[in-house]
């Protein structure tokens, strides 16, 4: 039940197309075993009121938060938050050149008792991995 949330500072909407960075972290995951591909999620949300460095507005961040249920090693996660964070600094290596931007990213488990889940999504794909 993985769950990608990006968080991004708003002066970033017209220099990163954050509907394609969503789509490049699912592929990303979807290559990794630790993600199953019917349980990803990835979403981003626009950070309006942003205060960062020495005050001045033309710096920008993006943080990614990285949930899944618990059970997986620490290697394991590394690997894994390793592999999507690099994919995420390729994706906004161009942007990187001309505006000041911050990056993070983070992963952690969901405690599987503490957080019901229900869904179908594994009934309406082709190939259910």
């Amino acid at each position: 039940m993985p769950h990608f949330h990006i968080d991004y500072s708003a002066n970033l909407e017209q220099v990163v197309d954050m509907g394609a960075l969503c789509e490049v972290i699912r592929s990303a995951a979807a290559e990794i075993e630790t993600f199953p591909t019917p349980g990803i999620r990835v979403r981003a949300t626009r950070v309006d009121h942003v205060a960062m460095a020495d005050g001045d507005p033309k710096h920008g961040f993006i943080d990614l938060s990285i949930r899944l249920r618990a059970g997986r090693s620490d290697d394991v996660k590394k690997d894994a938050v390793t592999r999507i964070f690099a994919t995420l600094k390729e994706f906004v290596a161009p942007a990187m050149r001309t505006h000041s931007i911050a990056l993070s990213a983070e992963i952690r488990d969901i405690d599987a008792d503490l957080s019901p889940k229900f869904g179908n999504v594994r009934d309406h794909l082709e190939n259910t991995a």
